[in-house]
């Protein structure tokens, strides 16, 4: 049976664009099948019906608050971050859905679509979770600070892009050597930053949360949070991996 992971990483308001990586796995070798750049959920959801057409197993990992009921102030579980992840600066920005009502709005349009929202992997259903990549990529590269990409000045901020890049090819080679990435996924890891360079090497990142989790079908990861108020999809801490 062949399993369709897609990682998106959510533009929180219509007028930017999404990106969107899509990852096939058989249950031993994967591959890359492409990426996508699309603008507003007409366009979204589109894309993802179109190549999860031929695919009865989906799991899409989206970097945004897909379940978030409170109308004001933060989520729980994006308290629970900044207790978790504090030290290593990867808490998560407050989430409501007066502020953020685009991820709540796609989560309704993915059940519409006959997606479940959670975490669990399971074979012949569509499933759609929350992913949040700092501290994902903290446990995942082994670091003891964030990849400190997304603020500061333009020059450090394209340093550290360029820190991601390389620490993503990494990744791949160490935790998914049977993932074939191809010639699309190599240039992307060597381009110069671009706002679709980046937020397309973001959605890679979301997918291969997804495709960790569901190869090891969720030994090796970890959900904080819960259905009801909220909850992130996060690589296992793991303690014997080396922190730099």
């Amino acid at each position: 049976m062949k399993f369709l992971l897609i990682g998106v990483d959510l533009a929180w308001g219509e007028k930017k664009h999404d990106g969107v990586c899509f990852l096939e796995w058989n249950g031993r070798v994967g591959s890359v099948l492409g990426y996508g750049y699309p603008q507003g959920d007409h366009e979204l959801m589109k894309l993802i019906r179109e190549r999860g057409q031929g695919f009865r197993s989906v799991f899409v990992t989206v970097d945004a608050p897909i379940v978030c009921p409170n109308q004001t102030g933060t989520r729980p579980v994006d308290r629970l971050t900044h207790r978790l992840f504090h030290r290593e600066h990867a808490a998560c920005h407050p989430a409501n859905s007066t502020k953020c009502p685009r991820p709540p709005r796609l989560a309704r349009l993915m059940r519409k679509a006959g997606f479940q929202v959670g975490w669990v992997p399971q074979k012949g259903r569509k499933t759609v979770a929350e992913v949040y990549p700092h501290p994902a990529m903290v446990r995942m590269f082994g670091l003891s600070r964030i990849v400190k990409y997304k603020k500061g000045r333009v020059a450090e901020r394209r340093r550290e892009f360029r820190r991601l890049q390389d620490l993503l090819c990494r990744c791949l080679k160490k935790k998914f050597p049977w993932l074939a990435i191809g010639v699309q996924t190599k240039s992307l890891l060597t381009q110069k930053w671009s706002k679709a360079v980046e937020d397309q090497t973001d959605a890679l990142f979301c997918a291969l949360i997804g495709l960790w989790h569901w190869r090891h079908q969720g030994r090796k990861s970890e959900v904080i949070g819960d259905l009801k108020t909220g909850f992130i999809l996060l690589p296992e801490k793991n303690r014997k991996e080396d922190r730099s």
